[in-house]
């Protein structure tokens, strides 16, 4: 389960820690509709690796002077993106298509 990088092994104190970030980013970033943590059975946010990533990314472009709304939905988008192209990949190695 930790080598998922889906699997919310973070708390957020930790998430913030690895990240380079305070918790309140964080809180922020799931406000702004990046992703939402987990919340375990006592309701503390929980970050997988994946939602790690996503944060560092979001806190770089803010630290280069992208709004945090901007770049919340440029990662979003971005990661939609990705995941169209390789749906099309599988799809034309299923279908033989060039």
């Amino acid at each position: 389960m930790f080598g998922d990088d889906d699997f919310p092994a973070y708390t957020m104190g930790r998430a913030a820690e690895i990240v380079g970030a305070s918790p309140d980013f964080l809180r922020r970033l799931d406000e702004a509709k990046l992703f939402t943590p987990f919340r375990s059975a006592g309701g503390h946010r929980r970050y997988s690796r994946y939602q790690l990533r996503l944060a560092a990314r979001a806190r770089q472009m803010v630290d280069d002077g992208t709004a945090l709304e901007a770049a919340c939905r440029i990662i979003i988008l971005e990661d939609q993106l990705d995941e169209a192209l390789h749906h099309n990949e599988r799809h034309q190695r299923r279908t033989g298509a060039a």
